[in-house]
């Protein structure tokens, strides 16, 4: 059997190493360790990453959608909140938990968790 993809597996949500076990414990909270392989996941930490990309991404999407919608059709300043402030919420809070895995099987692929020294 071939390795896995660590993004892709990241992405999932699965173990960057083995591509079986689960990488969160809850929607956002890391797994101490791949239940399947034993990957120690204590030393894993996204740190801000996948926010800023979130924001980038729902930010230039859902902003350019509502500027599009102003300028062709003119709706009341309610329909802009109805239509763009739940979509924003959708829109992030559906890719923190795959961007968060990304994130953290990009640090097992350059092998981040090693070259810490603040143990």
């Amino acid at each position: 059997m071939s390795e896995p993809n660590p993004l892709l597996s990241g992405l999932a949500g699965r173990c960057p190493n083995c591509g079986e076990g689960f990488l969160f414990d809850g929607f956002l909270k890391v797994a101490p360790a791949c239940e399947v392989c034993g990957y120690d996941f204590a030393k894993a930490d996204s740190g801000d990453g996948p926010a800023v990309f979130i924001i980038l991404i729902a930010g230039f999407g859902v902003g350019f959608a509502a500027l599009i919608t102003e300028f062709t059709i003119h709706p009341p300043i309610w329909v802009h909140l109805i239509l763009w402030l739940p979509l924003t919420l959708i829109v992030s809070l559906g890719l923190m938990r795959p961007l968060k895995g990304v994130m953290l099987a990009a640090q097992f692929m350059n092998r981040a968790a090693e070259a810490r020294h603040d143990d």
